[in-house]
């Protein structure tokens, strides 16, 4: 019978989400706002910025998202970011960020509200006459709209949301005809893609713990111990918190020959001294990308490269987004913690380079309504996914026998089953699935991942 009424929620949720994917609709938020000389200041922009947005630097616009947005925002929720060349044609990092400013403040300063970083990628090296002069970027960002949504939060603040493309003519001034002169560098198009209107939500936790902080080994605040690349930072809970996430960005840029930029290193992800993330940065390949790199003076070469010549040097792609990752944490207990990223072998040759670090943590003050008693069972409480995000292998941790593992998928699809504890998840597709796991004593845990 509980497998009938877990397979049989799983379908009304399959219905719910195809329901809402067919309803979406865009809320357009920048609309070809455009970019000036990022080293420059705001006295050399001819124009105002548009109607209700704000120009905090030449490399950032910002704009409130008014009430009736807000309240549009379903429990799904995606973001495209499309950029036009202008007057730079080298790659360079860009950002989105959400910033929770006084209610009725008509501007900030960054250095004075809580920001989070819920996007980044880099720019393409594109010459702005030829085709195609534009990239998109899309992400996936449905945990935003439930801060988007979150009543503790809209109560006290006005939510803005951020666009910054640093740019550089320089090179272009000389390189691409018309931009002689000239200090425009990008243009930017943001919009947010949702389903229906979604209720307003009073049960999140969000705690903001670094926004772009400087990581590496030779600058006091950067690292814990100068001379390793490895950074802690502490924070409490106030209260126990469910279904706990923390979304972390990093990026090597700039650090001389055999330095990060170009070097790929294991990075090590800890909370409270355990193991909870290995990752590598890059791509297996920038080839997708080739497209939009229109301008010769890339990485790209004149001829496609194999997979194994991108993955010995590219720690990202012009014209690809920075991946945000999640790291499952499932039930956080009230009190202290501490979250720590070690990258051992990286290497900062005369003291130049940077992992740009953004973090934040995510969770609900309540245990989701729609997972059984079982779900908290004293006796199934050690139980843990690993690693998560996983890859190739995900490993069910537990000390009670289990019976039956399936995997389902977003749609509440079945997808894969096993009776060991380790499953080969190599041939999904990148995305979040569910892991019911069937003990045998006939209880049963439903756990989530991400691929």
């Amino acid at each position: 019978m509980k497998k009938v009424i877990f397979l049989f929620s799983l379908l009304v949720s399959m219905i719910s989400i195809q329901k809402s994917q067919a309803q979406t609709y865009t809320i357009r938020v920048f609309d070809t706002v455009l970019f000036y000389d990022g080293y420059n200041t705001l006295s050399i922009i001819p124009t105002p910025p548009p109607t209700g947005v704000v120009r905090l630097s030449t490399s950032l616009f910002t704009t409130k998202l008014t009430p009736a947005q807000l309240n549009s925002i379903g429990d799904s929720l995606s973001m495209r970011v499309v950029v036009k060349a202008s007057c730079d044609n080298y790659d360079r990092i860009a950002d989105v960020h959400l910033s929770f400013v006084p209610k009725g403040d008509t501007t900030y300063s960054i250095s004075k509200v809580k920001r989070l970083e819920v996007a980044r990628f880099i720019t393409p090296f594109m010459n702005k006459n030829v085709m195609p002069d534009t990239v998109p970027y899309f992400f996936r960002i449905n945990n935003v709209a439930s801060i988007l949504k979150e009543k503790t939060i809209t109560d006290s603040f006005d939510i803005w949301c951020e666009l910054e493309i640093f740019g550089v003519p320089y090179a272009a001034n000389t390189q691409i005809t018309g931009c002689s002169g000239r200090s425009d560098v990008f243009y930017g198009t943001l919009d947010l893609i949702t389903n229906q209107s979604a209720a307003r939500e009073n049960n999140n936790i969000i705690i903001p713990l670094g926004d772009k902080l400087n990581f590496n080994n030779y600058q006091t605040g950067a690292t814990d111990t100068i001379g390793k690349t490895v950074k802690t930072i502490s924070f409490n809970v106030d209260t126990t918190s469910y279904n706990s996430w923390l979304y972390l960005i990093t990026s090597n840029h700039g650090a001389n020959t055999n330095g990060e930029e170009y070097n790929r290193r294991e990075h090590y992800v800890y909370f409270d001294g355990k193991l909870v993330m290995q990752y590598k940065p890059g791509y297996p390949s920038c080839e997708p990308y080739r497209v939009y790199n229109t301008e010769g003076n890339g990485i790209y070469g004149n001829s496609p490269m194999t997979n194994s010549q991108w993955q010995s040097f590219s720690n990202w792609c012009p014209g690809a987004d920075i991946p945000i990752r999640p790291i499952f944490l499932d039930t956080v207990l009230k009190g202290a913690h501490t979250f720590k990223i070690t990258v051992p072998t990286a290497v900062f040759n005369g003291g130049q380079g940077n992992f740009p670090l953004s973090l934040y943590f995510q969770g609900k003050n309540s245990a989701p309504s729609s997972l059984g008693t079982q779900e908290f069972n004293n006796n199934l409480s050690n139980t843990s996914l690993y690693p998560n995000p996983a890859n190739d292998f995900i490993t069910v941790r537990t000390e009670n026998l289990v019976q039956q593992i399936t995997v389902y998928n977003i749609l509440g699809q079945p997808i894969l089953q096993s009776t060991h504890k380790t499953i080969d998840i190599a041939a999904l597709s990148t995305g979040l699935y569910y892991l019911k796991i069937q003990f045998s004593n006939n209880q049963f845990l439903v756990k989530s991942f991400v691929k």
